[in-house]
């Protein structure tokens, strides 16, 4: 993978490009038909300067006049239809070659996005607690954005220009080698510009990639968090804030327009000076009688249809500059090490018994290769077991490594210490689809995907029969709720469920894991912890019908929730220090008492 910074240090390198045109492998029959398409474009285009010179020569302005009126005007009519079945076969192959063109490149386009968003799905939630929402959504848009026009409006349109100018420099030597001569004199000079260019666009390209990853987080986590933003009153803060990675941007964008603009007037100066050449020595070959005012006038066309291409393949050039910035950056995302992969043979699950072992577990989170420090680990040789159909909870104060507990059975993560066993097998012996097909997760921050209730709670998955979900809605006690609203179960539900409260969106989130029906575990993180009494009483219930017979872990914010739990561990700092009941932990006086006496002081008295 090649970091941001180290792509201002390269230039153009093979690998890359070969890795870019590798999405065209399975369209290549298309880029054949579009290469056959090209060239019939550069053969018909260029024929019409080569019929205006003979126009001029034989029926305009003859050198010698030996033909009347009526078969001149005859021959310029024989040779106008010419030129319009010339005009007619160009529009077939150019609507062939445009349409055929932006079909393969919208698939391709598609291709790619396709493997960074698969890619996504594969990688560890490690990955994305280290790179913002904006930065990866660059990456599937504005990045992919940049391939595709290189591709469709870049490699293809190379090929044209090269096909024309083969094309133009055939007809331009036919008519006079001594005036061709003249015309490409300038193409070193113009290719030594080119080379003092190069440079300059791409860290440009590279720099704006950056710059507006950089916005698109801002962004994304400003409109985000827009409720603290009005509630801490930072609007004005954040605009100003805002303002500078906004400028930064625009800088960025008018340092690569500076040399962007700098370079096709460079171009377009040499042409010119090549076309002034031209015109003096062809001129003074007209007036001396050795070339006709019709191969002079048909050669000035040619020598700006000869540096037209020059130019095209210029404006390629610049697609190439950010299509290599790009390119470095997407493939970093699908060359990043899928450090939680699926074993090469995973163990088959067909029944969780439902034991869970952490045996001498040491976590920390820090990137794979890195080694962490001491001060890292949030979980510091951790040994339990719980038994199958035993219900366990897990308390202590914010940061003592409740909820990485549950990402490790879950392997959201892996440990580097020791070992998760589900039913004495390590986790990592199974797929990770598998592995958590067979547990359901409550969350605290519930997310609810934009779409219908019903949507939410199949997960999408039509297989799911409606009554299995009205079944798991009842259970849980929200079935009244959803079908009061006005469209029932297909009512809509906005990004994130902002039109629910956190206890409905609570209860939905408890129903869609019923809904999946867990084998053996179901694991709930604070699921009660921002829910009204009446809710928190319907939850508890629904949870203790669901935990009957199953493994249950729970990660507990209010103390009151777990006291009928078989066992409580109690955690500190990343270590086990104390557990057993509730009541044999208050008879202790230790840790979790004095927890339990500082949430409910005021609330009842407790006697040790």
């Amino acid at each position: 993978m090649i970091h941001e910074d180290e792509a201002f240090k390269k230039q153009f390198d093979w690998p890359t490009t070969k890795r870019i045109l590798g999405y065209l492998k399975p369209y290549r029959h298309l880029v054949i038909g579009a290469l056959l398409l090209a060239l019939g474009v550069a053969a018909t285009s260029q024929s019409y300067p080569r019929l205006q010179a003979f126009i001029i020569d034989n029926y305009l302005a003859p050198r010698r006049l030996t033909a009347t009126p009526e078969e001149r005007l005859h021959g310029v009519l024989i040779v106008a239809m010419l030129y319009m079945a010339v005009a007619i076969v160009e529009f077939m192959v150019r609507f062939g070659f445009q349409y055929l063109l932006t079909w393969m490149g919208q698939n391709i386009l598609f291709d790619i996005r396709a493997d960074i968003f698969g890619k996504l799905q594969r990688l560890p939630l490690a990955y994305f607690d280290r790179n913002p929402v904006g930065r990866l959504i660059t990456r599937v848009t504005s990045d992919v954005d940049a391939i595709n026009q290189f591709i469709t409006n870049g490699l293809v349109t190379m090929a044209q220009s090269v096909f024309i100018l083969a094309v133009v420099l055939g007809f331009m030597l036919a008519l006079d080698w001594r005036l061709t001569l003249i015309a490409v004199a300038v193409i070193p000079v113009i290719f030594a510009a080119s080379r003092f260019f190069q440079v300059r666009m791409r860290n440009s390209y590279r720099l704006t990639r950056i710059r507006q990853a950089i916005v698109n987080t801002y962004l994304n986590e400003n409109i985000t968090g827009m409720f603290t933003v009005q509630l801490f009153n930072r609007e004005n803060r954040n605009k100003q804030s805002f303002d500078r990675v906004n400028r930064d941007f625009m800088n960025a964008n008018l340092e690569s327009v500076k040399w962007f603009s700098m370079f096709f007037p460079t171009v377009g100066f040499l042409a010119n000076a090549a076309m002034a050449a031209v015109v003096w020595y062809g001129g003074g070959r007209t007036i001396q009688g050795f070339v006709t005012i019709g191969t002079l006038f048909a050669f000035t066309q040619y020598v700006r249809n000869f540096f037209n291409p020059l130019q095209d393949l210029s404006d390629v050039f610049n697609n190439l500059q950010a299509a290599m910035a790009s390119a470095e950056r997407i493939f970093g995302v699908l060359d990043e090490v899928e450090t939680v992969a699926d074993p090469a043979q995973p163990r088959l699950i067909e029944h969780f018994a439902g034991s869970v072992e952490f045996r001498d577990v040491w976590f920390a989170y820090t990137p794979v290769g890195v080694t962490p420090k001491e001060t890292d680990f949030v979980l510091r040789g951790i040994n339990f077991n719980v038994h199958p159909g035993e219900s366990v909870a897990f308390v202590g104060a914010t940061g003592a490594g409740k909820t990485s507990v549950i990402s490790l059975i879950s392997r959201f993560y892996d440990v580097q210490r020791g070992a998760v066993l589900v039913d004495g097998h390590d986790v990592r012996e199974y797929a990770q689809q598998d592995l958590r097909k067979h547990i359901g997760v409550v969350l605290q921050d519930v997310f609810l995907f934009a779409g219908t209730i019903s949507s939410n709670l199949k997960m999408n998955d039509d297989t799911i029969p409606m009554d299995r979900v009205i079944q798991a809605c009842k259970y849980v006690g929200v079935h009244e709720f959803i079908v009061s609203l006005p469209e029932g179960y297909d009512t809509e539900v906005r990004e994130r469920g902002a039109t629910l409260s956190t206890g409905q969106k609570q209860l939905l989130a408890f129903a869609r894991a019923l809904i999946q029906n867990p084998d053996i575990v179901l694991v709930l993180d604070e699921a009660t912890a921002n829910v009204d009494t009446e809710t928190e009483l319907q939850i508890q219930d629904a949870q203790a019908k669901l935990m009957h017979g199953r493994t249950s872990i729970i990660i507990a914010h209010r103390l009151s929730t777990i006291k009928h739990c078989d066992r409580i561990i109690v955690m500190r700092k990343g270590r086990i220090v104390e557990q057993g009941s509730h009541d044999a932990l208050l008879r202790q006086d230790g840790y979790y008492s004095r927890l339990y006496r500082l949430q409910y002081a005021d609330q009842e008295a407790v006697t040790p």
